[in-house]
C-alpha cells in the first residue's frame, strides 16, 4: 500500500468517525469541576490501570487544570502557562531566529524539546514541520508546537516526569505531556482577554521605556448533548498579539545621521493573529461499546524581524533604502488534527481501535527586504517557500484484567501501531533565493533567503510497533510495573525498549517509588532531509578583538556530498537509560512528592558547528580546507545533523501542597515546587575521517557543549498561594530562576543571564450571574536578564538580550479578563 493510499484510508476512517459525532470517553462531565487537582484526581498517563490517582501512580505525574492554565495572564500561550505551573518545564522566547520565532520550543527536565512526547487524549500528537537550526535553545530539534492547542479546549494537562518509550514509543525520553480535552454535554463559557507590556529596561547602549505587545483574545467553549447518550464539546479561540521590541540602540556608525538614540532592530515576540476551533465528542453504541472522535484546526499568521540592515550594509541598495531596512519574516501556519475510534469489551478484553491524521504546514514570506544582486529591479516582498509534515496512525490496543489470586487482578495491556510520516520542503520564488549573475552583492532575500529548488524535497517513512504493559500488586504494599516495546522503522531499522517500576506503600501516608527504563528517539525526517542557506549573526575574534558579522550559513542534508566531505554519516536513533527514585508523603491537607532522576542519552542528534568561521580550537589549515569546499557554493559556513553526543542529566523534582480552609478568612491553597537539574556532556562527536585536516572539537565546540550543560537553569522554584472567599479570589506566585550561561567559543566572550525572581499577582471577583472579572500583573517588579554586551551585538544593535533567558525579556505585563459561564 502506498503512503498516500495509507493516509487516505486513515483520514477516511477518522473523518467517518467525526461525522458520526463520535469521541473520547462517553462519560462526559456536566461542567467544570471545583478542584481538578485534588488528591483523588484520576490520571491516565504513565499507567494503563484504571482508577489510579496522581498520588497512587508508580511514576510522578503533575496534573494541571485547564482553569489554572487560563489564569496566567499570558493570553493564550499554552507553553507559557505550563512553564509557569510546572518547574520542570522551561519555555524561552527566541528572537531573530527565523522559524523558531514562530514555533518556539519548550523543554522538560533540561533535555531537548523533541525528547518529550506530546499526546492528545492519550494518542500521539504530530510534531511541527519546523526544525530549529539557529542558535537558540533546542537547536536542531523538531518538536511538537504546544501553542497550536488553545488552553480553553483543555480539561487537564498531565505531565509524566519519567522515561516512557517502552509504553508510548519514540520521543518519550524526558517524559510525556498528555493534553486531555474538555468533555461536557452542557454548560459553557466565553472569555475576553486584554493585556499589554508596560516596562522600562536598560541595554548596553542606554535606557528605554516601552508600552507594546498588546494582546486581545476571545475564547469560548460549549457542551452539547449528542443524541440520547453522547456529548459534543466545541471550543474556539481568536487572538491577536502585537510584537514587542527590546533591541538596543544602533551604533552611530550604523545611522546616516550619526545618531546614538536610534533603534533600528526589532528583538522580541512576533506579531500573531490566530484562529482555532476544536471538537471532542462521544456516543454510546451499545453492548458496552462507544465511539469517539476529536480534532481541531489552527490557522495562524505571524511576523517577526530579522537582523536590521544598516544604511551602509554591503547588501543594501541606497536608492531603495537610504536609511537601511528591517527585513520581516512572515509565516502562515496551518495545523490539523483528526482522531477517531471505537472502544469496548470483547472476549474478556477491553479494546480500543483508533486512527488519526495530522498535518502541520508553514509557508514563509519575507517583507520589507531586497535581493541586492538585482539592485533597484529587486522585489521588496518574496514568497520564500514552505515546510510540511504529515503523520497518520492506525492502532489497536487491548486491556485485560487477570485474576492471579492475589490482592487484586493484574492489568495486562498490549497493542499494535502503524505510523506513516511525510516531510516536504518547497521552493520559493526565484528572486527569493538566486544571485543575479555578474553582481558582486549578495543574492536572495536579505533576512531570510528563500528555499531553492535544490532544497526542495518530499520524503516519507513508516514504522510498526508492538508493546506489552503489565501492572499489578504482589501484596497490599507493593505495586510493580513492566513494559516492553518493539518498533521497526523503514529507514533505519528496529529497536527494543523496556521499563521496570515499583512502588512500596510503607504506610498509608508514606510511599516509595522508582523505575529503570530504556528509551529511544528516531531521527526526524526534518533532521535527515531539511536544507537551507540562512543569514546568521556570528561573533569571531580577529587580532584579539571581537567582530560580529552577518554571514551566509548553509544547512546541508546528511547525504549531501558537502556534508559527507565534512564528516557526515547516516543518522541513527538516540538511545537513553532512565533511573528514578521518589517518595510520596500525604497527611490530611498536606502532600509532598520528591523524585530524583538520572537520564543518560547516547547518540544524541545535534546540528554541527558552523564549519568555516574562525574558531580557537581549529587550525588555520582546517579553516582553509573547509572554506575551499563551501565557498564555491556561495556560503561562508556549513553545518549538518550528526549523532555522537552523549550526556547525563541528573536532577530532583519537589512538589508540595497544603490546603488551609478557614471559617472567616476563606480557603488558602499553598504550593511549593522546585526542579534542580544538571547536565554534563560525557562525549562529543569524534574527529571524522575525511580527506581534509581537522582539529579536535571540529563538529561540536565549546559554545554548543556549554549550551547543553549550562543553557537551562540549574534550579527553578515556584511558590504560590490561591485564596478564595465568597465571590472573591486571588493568586500570588513567585518564580525563581538560576542564572544561565550564554557561552561562546571564545571564553572571554561568555556572559550570564543572571538570577531572577518574578512575581505574578491576580485578583478575581465572581458576580452572582455567572460573570467573573479579573485583573493582574505578571513580572510585577519588571525583571530582565542581563543585556547583551555591545561587543557581541551587530552595529544595528538588533539583539538586546540573551535568547537563552529562561523567562524571556519582555518585562512587566498587565492584563484584565472578563468571563461569562453558564
Amino acid at each position: 500500500m502506498t503512503q498516500r493510499a495509507t493516509r487516505a484510508l486513515l483520514f477516511g476512517f477518522s473523518s467517518l468517525a467525526a461525522i458520526a459525532g463520535l469521541a473520547a470517553p462517553v462519560q462526559a462531565q456536566t461542567g467544570p469541576q471545583d478542584d481538578p487537582t485534588t488528591v483523588g484526581e484520576i490520571v491516565v498517563t504513565g499507567t494503563r490501570t484504571a482508577g489510579r490517582t496522581r498520588l497512587d501512580t508508580i511514576a510522578p505525574v503533575d496534573v494541571i487544570a485547564g482553569e489554572v492554565l487560563t489564569r496566567q495572564g499570558a493570553g493564550t500561550e499554552l507553553a507559557t502557562a505550563l512553564a509557569a505551573n510546572a518547574p520542570s518545564i522551561n519555555f524561552p522566547r527566541p528572537s531573530i531566529s527565523d522559524g523558531s520565532d514562530h514555533v518556539r520550543p519548550a523543554t522538560l527536565r533540561g533535555l531537548a524539546p523533541d525528547q518529550t512526547l506530546v499526546l492528545i487524549n492519550g494518542q500521539r500528537g504530530h510534531v511541527s514541520a519546523l526544525v530549529n537550526v539557529n542558535g537558540n535553545l533546542g537547536r536542531g530539534a523538531a518538536a511538537f508546537d504546544l501553542n497550536t492547542i488553545p488552553s480553553v479546549t483543555l480539561n487537564t494537562v498531565e505531565v509524566l516526569r519519567d522515561g516512557a518509550s517502552a509504553q508510548y514509543g519514540s520521543d518519550a525520553i524526558a517524559g510525556v505531556v498528555n493534553l486531555r480535552l474538555r468533555e461536557a454535554d452542557n454548560g459553557g463559557a466565553l472569555t475576553f482577554n486584554f493585556g499589554r507590556y508596560d516596562t522600562s529596561f536598560d541595554t548596553a547602549r542606554g535606557s528605554h521605556s516601552r508600552s507594546d505587545g498588546e494582546q486581545v483574545a476571545v475564547a469560548g467553549w460549549i457542551g452539547l448533548p449528542l443524541f440520547e447518550s453522547g456529548f459534543l464539546t466545541l471550543s474556539g479561540e481568536w487572538q491577536r498579539r502585537d510584537p514587542t521590541n527590546r533591541s538596543d540602540y544602533a551604533a552611530p556608525t550604523a545611522t546616516p545621521t550619526n545618531s546614538s538614540t536610534t533603534v533600528l532592530g526589532r528583538f522580541g515576540d512576533p506579531s500573531v493573529e490566530s484562529r482555532a476551533i476544536w471538537a471532542n465528542a462521544g456516543h454510546t453504541l451499545g453492548s458496552g461499546w462507544e465511539a469517539y472522535a476529536f480534532g481541531g484546526f489552527v490557522d495562524k499568521d505571524t511576523e517577526s524581524a530579522a537582523t536590521a540592515r544598516a544604511f551602509n550594509n554591503a547588501n543594501n541598495v541606497l536608492a531603495v533604502y537610504p536609511n537601511g531596512f528591517l527585513p520581516l519574516i512572515a509565516t502562515h501556519i496551518n495545523d490539523y488534527n483528526v482522531y477517531g475510534g471505537v472502544r469496548g469489551p470483547a472476549y474478556g478484553i477491553d479494546w480500543d481501535i483508533s486512527a488519526s491524521w495530522g498535518r502541520n504546514a508553514i509557508d514563509y514570506r519575507v517583507e520589507n527586504t531586497i535581493n541586492a544582486s538585482f539592485g533597484t529591479n529587486s522585489l521588496r516582498s518574496f514568497r520564500a517557500g514552505g515546510l510540511e509534515y504529515e503523520q497518520a496512525t492506525l492502532a489497536i490496543d487491548g486491556v485485560k484484567l487477570m485474576d492471579v489470586g492475589l490482592v487484586e487482578p493484574w492489568n495486562l495491556a498490549f497493542g499494535l501501531e502503524y505510523r506513516a510520516e511525510d516531510f516536504a520542503q518547497t521552493a520559493g520564488q526565484r528572486q527569493s533565493w538566486i544571485r543575479n549573475s555578474g553582481s558582486t552583492q549578495g543574492g536572495g532575500a536579505q533576512g531570510f533567503p528563500g528555499f531553492s529548488p535544490a532544497n526542495a524535497t518530499a520524503r516519507d517513512r513508516n514504522n510498526v510497533g508492538a508493546y506489552v504493559d503489565l501492572e499489578g500488586k504482589l501484596n497490599e504494599a507493593f505495586t510493580f510495573g513492566f513494559a516492553a516495546r518493539y518498533e521497526d522503522y523503514s529507514d533505519f531499522g528496529d529497536t527494543l525498549t523496556g521499563k521496570i517500576s515499583g512502588r512500596l506503600d510503607v504506610r498509608p501516608e508514606f510511599a516509595l517509588r522508582g523505575s529503570i527504563s530504556t528509551g529511544f528517539r528516531a531521527p526526524a525526517l526534518q533532521q535527515q532531509y531539511f536544507s537551507y542557506i540562512a543569514t546568521n549573526l556570528v561573533t569571531t575574534v580577529v587580532g584579539g578583538v571581537p567582530v560580529t558579522n552577518l554571514i551566509q550559513s548553509g544547512t546541508f542534508r546528511v547525504d549531501d556530498p558537502v556534508s559527507i566531505a565534512l564528516g557526515a554519516r547516516p543518522l541513527e536513533p538516540e538511545t537513553s537509560t532512565n533511573y528514578s527514585l521518589g517518595a510520596i508523603f500525604r497527611s490530611g491537607p498536606l502532600e509532598l512528592t520528591i523524585d530524583a532522576y538520572q537520564i543518560e542519552v547516547a547518540d544524541r542528534i545535534i546540528l554541527s558547528e558552523n564549519l568555516g568561521p574562525t574558531r580557537p580550537s581549529q587550525s588555520a589549515a582546517t579553516i582553509a580546507a573547509v572554506l575551499g569546499i563551501i565557498q564555491p557554493l556561495g556560503v561562508s559556513s556549513a553545518r549538518f545533523f550528526t549523532n555522537g553526543l552523549e550526556t547525563t542529566t541528573r536532577g530532583l523534582d519537589i512538589v508540595g501542597r497544603y490546603r488551609l480552609p478557614t471559617d472567616r478568612l476563606g480557603r488558602f491553597d499553598f504550593t511549593l515546587a522546585a526542579n534542580f537539574n544538571d547536565t554534563t556532556v560525557d562525549r562529543v562527536p569524534g574527529v571524522p575521517v575525511v580527506s581534509i585536516p581537522v582539529s579536535p572539537n571540529f563538529l561540536f565546540d565549546r559554545s554548543n557543549i556549554l549550551a547543553f550543560e549550562d543553557g537551562t537553569p540549574e534550579s527553578k522554584g515556584v511558590a504560590s498561594v490561591d485564596w478564595s472567599l465568597g465571590g472573591w479570589s486571588a493568586t500570588a506566585r513567585a518564580t525563581h530562576y538560576r542564572s544561565v550561561l550564554v557561552a561562546n567559543n571564545v571564553a572571554t566572550l561568555d556572559y550570564q543571564t543572571g538570577d531572577a525572581t518574578l512575581i505574578d499577582l491576580e485578583g478575581r471577583y465572581e458576580f452572582p450571574f455567572g460573570v467573573t472579572a479579573a485583573v493582574g500583573v505578571n513580572n510585577l517588579t519588571d525583571e530582565y536578564p542581563n543585556f547583551t554586551p555591545s561587543t557581541l551585538n551587530a552595529p544595528t544593535g538588533s539583539v538586546g538580550f540573551p535568547q537563552f533567558s529562561p523567562f524571556g525579556f519582555n518585562g512587566r505585563f498587565v492584563y484584565s479578563r472578563l468571563s461569562l459561564s453558564w
